[in-house]
């Protein structure tokens, strides 16, 4: 499932998800993107723990919610597909699960067929489609979603490319659009870019996203905590990311100090 055909390859511009396929150590990527990766990294050395620490986070989130019963997942700004993806995630829980991504990113469509395969018993399909057009993702997500049974929505590493002012988003009412579909028992999982722990090095990568064309809007703890209005937030709540239900690796991690990310996961009661 891919919807229409997506726009052609721009190579000239660095793109966001290309730019966090460089920083995860991956292929799928061009020199415009490595150069503003590596501009980023110079101002804010924890970016590539960072890019880490959300993909460490979003398997944790995943498995939890799995083996908490969730069968199905939309996954809005998947990114480029590292293994393991959050299909592979759910469906070793539960190999049942029912997963949709979205991305509007040529090379994530080129690596869609490829990468992204169900188990003989779930599905995993993908919508070629903006965060931005919620009625577009929602439609064709609905092809192998039940939106009237729990889903798990996750936009992890996403949200602080969205803008609640400047371009005339609302970024909490195209959420709330989102959510306001799901079922009762559905789950929200996000991460977002914060000020709040490292004000001058976030400030200097979000000056250099913008000079590269890509609107980067880091938020502080109550900006991020607006997300989750009228959820039930999951132990322990809103917290730097790698300590998120930590396990081992992360534990590790943290010696290596904190990152400027936040995260939280919220069930929609």
């Amino acid at each position: 499932m891919t919807g229409s055909e997506t726009a052609p390859l721009d190579t000239s511009r660095p793109h966001p998800a290309r730019v966090y396929d460089w920083w995860l150590g991956g292929k799928d990527n061009y020199p415009v993107d490595e150069e503003l990766a590596r501009k980023i990294l110079a101002a804010d050395s924890t970016a590539v723990r960072g890019a880490r620490a959300n993909r460490r986070f979003m398997h944790r989130a995943v498995r939890t919610l799995a083996e908490a019963g969730i069968r199905q997942f939309l996954d809005i700004g998947t990114g480029i597909p590292t293994e393991p993806n959050l299909h592979q995630v759910a469906q070793a829980v539960a190999p049942d699960s029912r997963i949709v991504y979205a991305d509007n990113d040529p090379i994530v469509l080129r690596h869609a067929e490829a990468l992204l395969h169900g188990s003989a018993e779930g599905t995993t399909a993908y919508v070629d489609a903006d965060v931005r057009d919620p009625d577009r993702i929602l439609r064709l997500a609905g092809e192998s979603l039940d939106f009237g049974r729990p889903v798990a929505l996750s936009l992890v590493a996403l949200t602080h490319y969205l803008d609640d002012a400047a371009d005339g988003d609302d970024v909490y009412g195209l959420l709330k659009r989102y959510a306001d579909v799901l079922a009762p028992g559905s789950f929200l999982v996000l991460t977002q870019v914060t000020p709040d722990l490292n004000p001058e090095a976030v400030g200097k990568a979000a000056e250099l996203f913008a000079r590269g064309g890509t609107p980067f809007h880091p938020r502080s703890l109550p900006d991020f905590a607006r997300f989750f209005d009228g959820l039930e937030l999951l132990g322990p709540g809103i917290i730097p990311v790698t300590g998120w239900r930590p396990e081992p690796e992360d534990v590790a991690a943290q010696t290596e100090g904190i990152v400027p990310v936040y995260a939280g996961v919220a069930r929609k009661p």
